[in-house]
């Protein structure tokens, strides 16, 4: 099974090749297949955005995916707007000092992970799962490894750990991540495409 990746994150690429295994064979995004803009308000919606591109683009059957980080003391937010918290452009660090600003002073740490991984194939077939991943917002960043938010994010049941302070085959064996593209890989190897 081939499919081309929506994703120019090399970071979610290595994350994904583990995740999915070696019977579903994985093509990075061609360098000539422009960003697609994220306007949708869900997860659902901007992974859906991004496959249905890449399909259009190249004819082979796609993978997207979109995460949010929801905190409950923000209304939800970051949210699907979780990549660009700090404005367009912005760096993993440069989000995460925006989320723990916001965050100052609240004594409400609690928070979701949320992941919509999304596959679009030229039959017309399309196929998506949700999961859902709660925890907590540390202090301050811990530990050097993983992206993105993982340095502040303690997933429960991680013992105090952040994602960062997780090795990633820690990290993926209960990731937000890890349990979208699990199931989507379920979903897969009984789904045929052209």
């Amino acid at each position: 099974m081939n499919y081309v990746l929506a994703t120019a994150n090399q970071d979610k690429v290595s994350e994904l090749v583990k995740i999915l295994g070696d019977d579903i064979q994985l093509t990075a995004r061609p360098r000539w297949v422009p960003e697609v803009i994220e306007d949708s308000d869900s997860l659902v919606g901007n992974a859906r955005l991004k496959a249905r591109a890449l399909l259009g683009a190249t004819e082979t059957a796609s993978l997207a995916d979109d995460t949010g980080l929801f905190v409950d003391a923000l209304g939800g937010d970051p949210g699907v707007l979780s990549a660009r918290f700090a404005g367009e452009g912005a760096s993993y660090a440069d989000n995460v000092a925006a989320l723990l600003d916001a965050m100052a002073g609240m004594e409400n740490r609690r928070c979701e992970f949320r992941t919509a991984a999304f596959m679009a194939c030229p039959c017309g077939a399309e196929l998506w799962v949700e999961s859902r991943l709660a925890g907590s917002i540390a202090g301050h960043p811990l530990g050097t490894g993983g992206f993105g938010y993982d340095p502040v994010f303690l997933p429960e049941g991680g013992g105090g750990r952040s994602f960062s302070e997780m090795t990633p085959e820690e990290k993926n064996a209960s990731s937000h991540r890890f349990r979208a593209f699990s199931g989507l890989g379920i979903l897969l190897r009984f789904h045929t495409h052209p």
